[in-house]
């Protein structure tokens, strides 16, 4: 709920503070000159734009990935490990948090386009004269909780299971 409330509020207050992206010029606005800046933008695809005109496949996607997560935690018995459950419910606050761009919610807040299926990104870093595709905090989540599991994975050691003496 934490990670989906966060990128909601900030795409919401971003969007308002810089406006929708314009084609004309990029208003990036620096908060480490070159480094990290705001910009925003309108991804109509998934991971870096691919998938573009298929929201309405990752939305479903996205329903079928926080149903198996909700699986996971309650007959997998995943919620009885803190880091797994950490992992699971910042993959579960990005996929809401996307999922909601991804349906055309955000239309309702007021916004001057057409009915549109993008995510709202607007996190924009720079290395030299490359930039990473702009993200938001939903992605972050998403990363973040997956990294968790793959650590997780790597350097937890496995529980034995119990065997009860006969």
């Amino acid at each position: 709920l934490v990670g989906c409330a966060a990128d909601l509020l900030s795409k919401q207050w971003i969007f308002a503070w810089r406006g929708f992206p314009s084609a004309q010029e990029r208003q990036i606005y620096w908060l480490i000159e070159g480094f990290c800046g705001v910009e925003t933008s309108l991804n109509p695809g998934a991971l870096f734009g691919m998938g573009a005109g298929h929201s309405h496949w990752f939305a479903v996607l996205s329903v079928v990935a926080a149903l198996g997560i909700g699986v996971w935690l309650s007959y997998g018995k995943a919620i009885h490990d803190l880091w797994v459950t950490v992992a699971l419910g910042l993959i579960t606050g990005g996929i809401f948090g996307n999922l909601y761009d991804r349906v055309g919610f955000w239309h309702f807040e007021n916004t001057p386009t057409a009915w549109q299926c993008n995510v709202r990104d607007w996190i924009l870093f720079r290395f030299g004269s490359y930039d990473w595709p702009n993200f938001n905090i939903a992605d972050s989540c998403l990363v973040v909780g997956a990294a968790i599991l793959v650590l997780h994975a790597f350097l937890m050691p496995a529980k034995e299971p119990e065997v009860k003496p006969s």
